[in-house]
């Protein structure tokens, strides 16, 4: 296999009234103490989700607000975020966000959309 999908999102303008959907539906728990790079989330919106240690699953978070457009989005692992944005618009993708970094954090990601309109998010560790 390639590079893996790491992580969901599923962001709208109401991300509480949509971490409560998600939390009754399937039984997640949200942490929104953490921070997300300001083009994901409103400041503490974001309400991270862990697998339940079982190796099923990947790790999202459910989050949004006032002005962020409903979408479900993937992350795929890439070694950086600028290389993987390039290479994307080079095959006739378009890059919509990053890199972007959340504040004092090391994950990096970016957002591009393919040749067919969808939005894909790639991420990865700052050196």
């Amino acid at each position: 296999m390639g590079q893996p999908v790491v992580h969901f999102e599923i962001i709208g303008s109401d991300p509480g009234k949509l971490r409560n959907y998600y939390g009754a539906l399937f039984d997640w728990e949200f942490d929104t103490s953490g921070q997300a790079a300001e083009g994901v989330s409103e400041p503490g919106e974001y309400g991270f989700v862990e697998h339940d240690g079982t190796g099923v699953g990947i790790p999202g978070g459910v989050a949004g607000g006032e002005g962020f457009e409903s979408k479900v989005l993937v992350y795929v692992a890439v070694e950086d975020v600028e290389v993987a944005l390039r290479k994307a618009e080079s095959l006739g993708g378009k890059r919509v966000l990053g890199p972007a970094r959340a504040p004092g954090g090391t994950l990096v990601v970016g957002h591009f959309t393919d040749p067919a309109g969808n939005l894909v998010g790639v991420a990865a560790l700052a050196n």
